[in-house]
């Protein structure tokens, strides 16, 4: 995780070094993570964690945030009372090329064939 320890309000990241292709692959096998990726992806800017609807539980959700950001695979960071979510997506690019786009590309396919009944995201 990053040299500097945490305060009451920092959250810990691992630098761009420490990110590990297995944590980022299991953070992202993981429907609402998945989820939660393809929304920060599609708006392209900071979010906060309120800001997108899953059909669970906060602190599941909270839970699946932290799994995200400890794999490397966003950057979270409070602004006032807001903890605000940002994908990692220049660090993934550098270290893996083409996982994010590939990942991402694959997910709305299955989100299309979803509303055929087959598939579901």
């Amino acid at each position: 995780m990053t040299a500097t320890t945490p305060g009451a309000r920092d959250l810990a990241h691992p630098t761009r070094g420490e990110i590990r292709l297995e944590a980022v692959l299991h953070a992202l096998s993981d429907p609402m993570r998945l989820r939660l990726v393809c929304e920060l992806a599609a708006t392209g800017e900071e979010l906060p964690c309120s800001a997108v609807e899953l059909p669970i539980t906060k602190s599941t959700t909270t839970h699946h945030y932290r799994v995200l950001r400890e794999s490397g695979v966003v950057r979270q960071c409070y602004r006032g009372t807001a903890k605000m979510t940002s994908l990692r997506r220049d660090d993934l690019e550098t270290l893996f090329p083409g996982l994010l786009a590939s990942v991402l590309g694959a997910a709305h396919r299955q989100e299309e064939r979803a509303g055929d009944g087959r598939a579901q995201l």
